[in-house]
Formats: C-alpha cells, structure tokens, sequence
C-alpha cells in the first residue's frame, strides 16, 4: 500500500511533467534542434542523443544477465524466508529483503561502521589526502566580520609549499532549516590570469547536511563518507585548476565529464590502504579492522548490477521523455512502464507513476541526477553522464591510482593533465594524456567510455557474489 500510494501521487504533476516536457521541446526547435535531449547533448562529448542511446543500450545488454541473476537470487532468498515454493518478487520487495540479504552475509552494524568515521576525522582524511596526492595542505583561515552566510561555516586556506596560496574553501557541513538541503560543491569565484605575474584564485563552497552544529564528533555513515570524498574531488578540481580564463576554470568543463575526477575521489574512500590512516573508533582511537572495511565492500558489491541496471533505466527515460518523438504526448506512463519492462529485470506495478515525483527532470531535463558539481544553478549534465563518469573514473583507478594511491607521482599526473586545465582543453585529449588508449571510444561523431574497466569490476563483483549465494 504505501508503495504503490507513494509510487502515484501528486496525480496535477501529470500536466506539470507533460507542459515541460512541450515548453522544453518549444524551446529546442526555436534553437534549431530537433529535441531538447539534442540541444543539451550536443555540445558535449557525446555530441548527440543518438551516441547516449546507443551507450546506454550496449550498457544494458552487458549488465542484464548479471541484473538477471541477481534478481533470482532475491526471489530466492523471499522464498526460503516466506517457507512458499512458489512466490512473486514484486518492486517493495527489493528494499526489504536485499537489506536482510546484506545482513545475513556481512553482519554489518551501521552505528559500529560510523564509529570509526567522526566528522573530524574524516575532514583530516581529507587533508591527507590533498597532502600526499598534491603536496597542498589546508589551512584554517579566519572569517571577516559578514564574510560567512551562517556561523557554522569554516573557512580554509589551500597552499602549495612551492606555488603558494592556491585558493579558498568554504565548508559548510550541517543541516539545519532553511539550508540547501543537498550535498554539493558551489563555485563562489573561478580562477583567472590576471597578469603574467598575477592570479585570481579560485573560491568553492562546499555544502552537506550532516546532523549537529560545530559538533565534528558527529558521526558519518559510511554512505554519507563516500559523499564527501565524491564532493571533494569537486572542489580540488576547481581549487587545483589554472586557467586564463574563469570561464574554464574547474568544472566549468563539457558536462558529460565533470563528474569524472569527484567519481574518482569515491574510490578512495573505499580503499583501505587510505581509509587505515583516517578511520580511528571516536573512543578508542582505534583504526577501522580491514575484515570490516571488507565487509563494507562485499555489502556495495551485492547488488551492483541491479543499481547499475536501475541507473541505466533513469538515463534512458531522460532521454526518451525529452527526445523528439515526445514533444506532443501525453502518456508518459505507458511509455516508462514499457522502458521498465525491457530494460530492468523489475515488473511495473499497475497504476503507479514514479516518474511524476523524479525531481531530476525538472532540474535536469535529458541531465544528470545529483547536485554534487559546480555551479547546479546554470550547469545542466545529462543523467547518463553519471555512467560516463562512472566508466572513466574505473579506467583511471585501474590504470594509474590502484597500484598505489597516495602516491605524490600519481597526484602530480592527474593534476597536471586533468585538473589545472578545467575546461581549457578537450576532454578526449585530456583523457588520452592521462591513461593512453582503452579509455574513450569514437562513435558515430560522438565520444563513448571505454566499458572495459568498468566491466571488469562488475565481473570481479559476479565472482563475489556466486560465491555469496551457492
């Protein structure tokens, strides 16, 4: 009942989501495209709707039959719960017995995992982190009087022991009413020349709603510690970049690649090797046991395929909803259930519209989900760029930070063929600088990510899970 109530309501979005998707059409044809997925896409990597669909199909077709195997494995698991030999995995299930599963598995405890992620640490985590890539270190910086927009808000100062200042960050960390209530990195001012001995430094913001105020005791889960590494690969890109103009500076790069460098700060918080100097039990001091951080790896593997397969269903509604065939129709519903039906493992419940309450259409029409990049306000990425940055981000690790990834040398190669150029230089370029072949691919007048990396973690996550569920 309260999926399916949840699942339906408010029924006036109908019109809301159908009058935007014709005024966003409207305004693509007076712009000379053809559709408003067009008109979004084409200016970057992907060039068209036509490469993203043909990504997002061959993305699917790889991940079905791990989705397929993964759902069976649920169906399972609800049978032996239930004592039926015969039972039906209905949509509510998925939440209720993948949790069970994860438990069963792994026994992870939530509160024991926070423990070892106090605020506080997790902010020197970062630090360390920008020390031994970079060789920058931050700094605390008194706040003038009416500088900051709220006394919680601290201010750092990033400096480079050669290069000196470099720029500023704001954090602005806990929740309260009336904030934002997302995460995301904001740039305030973007750096610039000047004059051939004068810079501009770039100023960024970084916002997340953690409970408590001035209290950095306060304690993460793991969830919300992975997005504070993904938000702080958004700030150094901007902190780190060198550009002439603040036009390019940071993330202001083509939208299908500025998620790239903060979906790879993700996998440091993931890796022991960094989480062993940071994670320390806020009683005990002790560092987090690697039997547990391995623990906390096999529970994200689990089910990878179905959230991948999930992701790649949102992508393709974007977009189909914003493509040209749609700027007259009216029932979107049929349509997303008929996209739900062949390209998730998932069956559509009847009478249940959950697109009418996908907040990410109305931000980010034919976009991408999430406000963790710079500038949301005017930025617009497609959601299928989420998967871009996803496979790029998996070729980098394997090909230049797993080995070892605080190593100074490696920091020093993405900075200086990554990061320092923003969005003064193509990214295809910058890319092939930074790993060599096996990380792009030209399709049809467009730019594709290699799946290859990306792919083989799926597989290596497969391997985990056979053995899991035999």
């Amino acid at each position: 009942m309260v999926y399916i109530q949840g699942h339906s309501v408010p029924q006036a979005n109908h019109e809301v989501l159908h009058e935007l998707i014709a005024a966003r059409n409207e305004l693509a044809q007076i712009m000379g495209y053809r559709s408003y997925a067009e008109f979004i896409v084409m200016p970057n990597m992907a060039s068209s709707p036509e490469v993203v669909k043909s990504f997002l199909l061959e993305m699917s077709k790889m991940i079905k039959p791990k989705a397929d195997e993964e759902f069976e494995a649920i169906k399972n698991f609800k049978r032996k719960s239930c004592g039926q030999k015969y039972v039906h995995l209905e949509p509510w299930d998925e939440a209720y017995y993948t949790a069970m599963m994860k438990s069963s598995a792994y026994n992870l405890d939530a509160c024991v995992v926070a423990s070892y992620f106090p605020l506080g640490q997790c902010i020197e985590g970062l630090k360390m982190l920008a020390e031994s890539l970079f060789g920058v270190t931050f700094h605390s910086v008194p706040l003038a009087p009416g500088e900051s927009w709220h006394p919680d808000v601290l201010k750092l100062s990033l400096q480079h022991p050669e290069e000196g200042e470099m720029g500023y960050l704001y954090l602005d960390l806990y929740s309260r009413a009336g904030k934002y209530t997302g995460c995301a990195n904001f740039a305030i001012k973007g750096g610039r020349r000047l004059s051939e001995t004068e810079y501009q430094l770039p100023v960024v913001a970084l916002i997340c709603n953690f409970p408590g105020s001035h209290n950095l005791s306060v304690r993460l889960n793991h969830h919300e510690v992975e997005t504070l590494f993904h938000e702080f690969g958004h700030a150094l890109h901007s902190l780190l970049s060198r550009t002439d103009y603040q036009h390019f500076s940071g993330t202001r790069v083509a939208l299908d690649f500025a998620e790239t460098p903060s979906n790879l700060f993700e996998y440091y918080a993931w890796d022991y090797r960094v989480l062993r100097r940071f994670a320390k039990h806020y009683l005990t001091g002790e560092i987090i046991p690697e039997k547990l951080v391995k623990s906390m790896q096999g529970a994200r593997d689990m089910f990878a395929a179905t959230e991948l397969q999930r992701q790649i269903f949102y992508a393709l509604v974007d977009q189909t909803l914003f493509g040209e065939r749609l700027g007259q129709t009216r029932d979107t519903s049929s349509i997303v259930a008929d996209m739900k039906r062949q390209h998730t493992s998932w069956n559509h419940v009847e009478g249940t519209h959950w697109h009418i309450r996908f907040s990410h259409f109305i931000n980010y029409g034919a976009e991408q989900s999430g406000a963790s990049y710079d500038d949301c306000s005017f930025i617009h990425v497609g959601y299928y760029s989420y998967l871009y940055a996803k496979c790029f981000a998996a070729t980098i690790w394997q090909k230049l930070c797993q080995e070892d990834p605080l190593s100074l040398t490696t920091g020093t190669t993405l900075r200086t063929k990554i990061l320092q150029h923003g969005g003064a230089k193509e990214p295809a370029d910058m890319l092939n600088d930074l790993v060599g072949d096996g990380i792009l691919r030209y399709c049809n007048g467009g730019i594709v990510p290699d799946i290859t990396s990306f792919s083989d973690e799926v597989k290596l996550m497969e391997d985990k899970q056979e053995q899991i569920l035999l």
